[in-house]
């Protein structure tokens, strides 16, 4: 007779530690690298996304709701964060016609 063993215990956490770290990584490499600022966008929310991971993940292998609780709250910061900064790029594309975050220095003084 097999023992009912939940599911997320069937995977090692080491697994979603790396799956999150490589997540991140990617995404620090897109903010650095790129210049396009929906490219650098994605990249933040993919970093976002990375942590998110690992508060379920280790909420889940403690049986503690809390981190599951936060990243709620986590996903509805980023969503308002997801519509501001589009309406940011939009209006940058509006003004000077490209996204090209290196075209910027009208910001500085």
């Amino acid at each position: 007779m097999q023992s009912q063993i939940p599911d997320i215990f069937q995977i090692p956490l080491i697994n979603y530690v790396l799956l999150a770290s490589i997540l991140f990584i990617i995404g620090i490499v897109g903010v650095l690298i790129r210049r396009n600022a929906l490219i650098i966008f994605m990249s933040v929310e993919l970093m976002l996304n990375a942590v998110n991971l690992l508060l379920v993940a280790f909420s889940s292998y403690r049986s503690d709701p809390a981190g599951q609780v936060f990243v709620f709250f986590i996903m509805a910061v980023a969503a308002a964060e997801v519509a501001v900064g589009l309406a940011i790029i939009v209006m940058i594309y509006r003004n000077i016609r490209s996204i090209d975050v290196s075209l910027l220095d009208k910001l500085k003084w």
